[in-house]
């Protein structure tokens, strides 16, 4: 790695990924090159199908790739044992989903203090990390409502208390905005770009669509696993 890719906050460095559904390979990610500076707000964009779940995938650690490096605050993910993966997510990767995934049976404060679950916290540290959590994303008001009584951009303000309450490195959207109405997915990504502006939280966001990507900073393209800075015709 040279210096500029050591400055990087993300590095997806000659990444392959190759999934194997019986004998047939399917090529999903081909010698990908991406870096990431530390404050930015990327949007990945391309057409269903084209890899960008699966290159977040493995920038968050959830996936490994076939062959090179995806390194992140100067650590190799893919090196990591199941152990220190769970660890280092817990501490670095703060996660927002399309769907918001949510425990029903679980008050919006609960679900926020999920991932406080797995550190040494206290009970009272924990409380105090997931209040102020919820007041950044303005649900302070809302905390003790369960998901059922919530509008869906309340949920997925919920989503996002969730990914920040550890105070991570990096957040991963998928597509944070796809399951909203227009009104809703801007207030989402008004909160995103405060996160990014005032918090200085670095974003990678897939989307589909222009209008959330245009709040990016940067934009790239994926298409049959290939990065482009020029949009997909």
């Amino acid at each position: 790695m040279n210096s500029e890719s050591n400055q990087a906050l993300v590095v997806v460095d000659g990444v392959d990924k190759v999934f194997h559904r019986g004998s047939e390979d399917i090529h999903v990610l081909g010698n990908l090159h991406l870096k990431v500076p530390a404050g930015e707000f990327l949007a990945l964009m391309g057409p269903s199908g084209s890899g960008k779940s699966t290159l977040l995938n493995l920038i968050g650690g959830l996936d490994q790739p076939t062959t090179g490096n995806v390194m992140i605050a100067g650590e190799l993910v893919h090196e990591l044992s199941g152990r220190e993966l769970s660890a280092w997510r817990a501490r670095h990767v703060g996660f927002v989903f399309q769907l918001y995934n949510l425990l029903p049976m679980l008050t919006a404060e609960r679900n926020v203090e999920l991932p406080l679950l797995l550190t040494h916290l206290s009970r009272a540290e924990r409380k105090k990390h997931v209040e102020t959590a919820l007041a950044v994303v303005g649900l302070s008001n809302r905390a003790r409502h369960y998901p059922r009584t919530l509008s869906g951009g309340e949920q997925q303000r919920v989503g996002i208390a969730r990914a920040i309450v550890t105070d991570p490195t990096l957040l991963l959207c998928d597509e944070p905005t796809g399951d909203l109405d227009r009104k809703a997915g801007d207030e989402i990504l008004d909160l995103l770009g405060a996160l990014n502006r005032e918090h200085h939280k670095t974003i990678i966001m897939v989307t589909h669509d222009p209008h959330a990507s245009a709040r990016a900073t940067r934009t790239v393209y994926l298409n049959k696993g290939q990065l482009s800075n020029e949009p997909v015709k």
